[in-house]
């Protein structure tokens, strides 16, 4: 085992949906360094960088979040009883 595997950051996937995830995201976006997060996180390799990595999934995340609450049922239509006629 080598000495930074000791002493080094775990790697971790992002999860979007993990708050603390987006936390260090936030951080980083505020502060221009991964220095404070004490996670490093895997880029896969067809994503190109972290950046876009977390950004794509980041968006991802959100559209759905915000589009799958937008479907609304029906609206309730009420029948008219039909009136009884007399003869």
């Amino acid at each position: 085992m080598s000495r930074l595997e000791l002493i080094g950051r775990p790697f971790t996937v992002f999860d979007p949906e993990n708050k603390q995830h987006r936390r260090w995201y936030f951080e980083f976006v505020r502060s221009s360094t991964w220095g404070q997060c004490p996670v490093r996180f895997v880029v896969a390799d067809d994503q190109g960088d972290l950046v876009t990595m977390i950004q794509r999934s980041l968006i991802k995340f959100y559209v759905e979040r915000e589009f799958h609450k937008a479907e609304v049922p029906a609206p309730l239509v009420r029948q008219k009883r039909q009136k009884a006629v007399d003869n």
